[in-house]
């Protein structure tokens, strides 16, 4: 049973297929040119992660450092390789799609923000660009989710998870807190996580899988959606 999960605006195809840091077999990760080949792939999403260089600007990359080591935060915008692009960017390239805003906020890592601002300014970006059905934000941080949901409860949020351990209780602490998916690890997720999950009403989009036969698997225990390396692959199995 499908319906009450959430969907991004005008569309009720499941599942969906996000392009996870864009066409990334095809291109460079999470670049201008990975988010424009998903686009022509026909990805209905595109999933991008987000961190703050060292001047404040919001840039799109999944390390907290870069090639050589250096900490993003100890670069300015100007100086950041320029392959690297701003959040306004990426989300600019990605016109078409929606998006799936991934917030990097790990305490483990040199960029860590326990005030959050880098959410609150994520958020106001998005607010500045457009309805909230555009964009879905998650992380693997419970606060930079719980923060999202009470800044603006209209914007979708999913909580990103390796493992799970009580479907049940995870499913009912998510839906009272005002969030509308869970984007558990492919490898450890189960039929248990997905039917509980969706018996709460909350949407299951999974990363990150490139199998085709593993894509068949998740077609068929009724995933909400697929974030995979491979979008156009993903297309051709999602249409069969």
């Amino acid at each position: 049973m499908t319906s009450g999960r959430w969907l991004p605006y005008g569309t009720a195809q499941r599942p969906q297929i996000m392009a996870h840091r864009g066409a990334s077999k095809a291109e460079r990760e999470n670049t201008l040119m990975a988010f424009a080949v998903a686009r022509t792939m026909g990805s209905h999403a595109v999933e991008l992660d987000v961190r703050r260089c060292g001047s404040g600007e919001l840039v799109v990359h999944h390390n907290p450092v870069l090639d050589d080591g250096s900490p993003l935060t100890a670069h300015s915008l100007k100086d950041l390789p320029s392959h690297i692009p701003t959040l306004d960017a990426a989300l600019d390239a990605c016109a078409g799609m929606w998006v799936n805003v991934e917030i990097k906020n790990d305490p483990s890592e040199p960029d860590f923000d326990a005030s959050e601002s880098i959410t609150r300014d994520t958020i106001e970006l998005l607010r500045r660009r457009g309805a909230p059905d555009q964009w879905l934000v998650s992380s693997f941080r419970r606060e930079t989710i719980d923060e999202t949901a009470r800044l603006w409860p209209e914007l979708p949020t999913a909580y990103l998870v390796v493992d799970v351990d009580d479907p049940a209780s995870l499913a009912k602490d998510l839906v009272s807190s005002g969030h509308q998916a869970l984007h558990p690890y492919v490898k450890t997720l189960t039929r248990e996580t997905v039917e509980t999950m969706h018996r709460h009403g909350l949407a299951v989009n999974t990363w990150t899988c490139d199998d085709p036969a593993r894509m068949v698997e998740l077609i068929e225990l009724e995933i909400d959606g697929i974030c995979t390396n491979v979008p156009d692959v993903a297309l051709k199995i999602a249409a069969n």
